[in-house]
């Protein structure tokens, strides 16, 4: 499979920097995972969003989700617009009634909009469920809401994204032998950080030592938090291939 990366500023979009936003490819499938501040429009300068079989969500914080309005504008009225089945998304539970009052357009019509014109909506929950090509096994991440880190799976090749978390047992036990791991990583360590929110590069680098992982890629450093410090911290843990990665990349898994 071919990961491409649209958007991977974290918390925060940046300048030329767009938040969260992936694509996951293989055998004709599309794979969309996050959809963050900017990140529609950097689809539209490499993919046509039209060709998106499926969206993939962690959770529902703007800077993994925000375009998906932008979307619904997008799908629902581009005149030259294909009229393909429903998209199909999988996201955490409110994800339905959390998109439509971001898109309606004031208090009386978020009670009565309806999105499944459009989409198709999937919840989230532990365990493992088959997207197009790919096996996705879910796992419950250490955040201050609904939130999941993922392993993905394609003829026998494995990548893990650990979305925003802290550590926790549940991101140890899905990340052993990943073949590559996607990890966030959005400050430099220090004990007093605030728990169960996200990974320090040293964090991450500890997960990628302790799972065996082939390949760490680092991502979702805020415009704030200096990612050459961030990487060397990981790479001080791990000491296998690890790099950051860059908007409009592509990485083989």
């Amino acid at each position: 499979m071919k990961l491409f990366v649209l958007g991977c500023s974290g918390s925060a979009p940046g300048p030329c920097a767009p938040s969260s936003g992936y694509l996951l490819e293989a055998d004709g499938f599309l794979l969309g995972v996050e959809l963050g501040n900017g990140t529609l429009a950097e689809l539209q300068a490499v993919r046509d969003p039209f060709a998106l079989d499926a969206l993939l969500f962690s959770h529902l914080h703007p800077d993994h989700c925000a375009d998906f309005s932008a979307l619904t504008v997008l799908r629902r009225y581009h005149p030259a617009a294909p009229r393909p089945h429903r998209l199909p998304v999988h996201a955490p539970s409110e994800a339905p009634s959390r998109f439509a009052a971001a898109y309606s357009p004031d208090a009386a019509d978020r009670a009565v909009e309806d999105l499944t014109d459009v989409y198709e909506f999937h919840p989230l929950h532990s365990g493992t469920v088959t997207i197009g090509p790919f096996q996705v096994t879910a796992a419950k991440a250490a955040h201050p809401c609904e939130a999941y880190s993922f392993r993905v799976v394609h003829n026998g090749r494995s990548l893990v994204y650990t979305g925003d978390t802290g550590p926790c047992a549940a991101l140890d036990e899905l990340a052993q032998d990943a073949d590559v791991l996607l990890a966030e990583a959005s400050w430099t360590h220090a004990e007093d950080r605030p728990p169960d929110l996200h990974l320090s590069g040293t964090q991450a680098g500890r997960l990628a030592h302790a799972a065996g992982a082939g390949r760490l890629l680092v991502t979702h450093v805020p415009p704030w938090t200096d990612p050459d410090a961030v990487l060397a911290e990981a790479r001080a843990e791990f000491t296998g291939p690890a790099e950051l990665v860059t908007r409009g990349a592509t990485y083989a898994v």
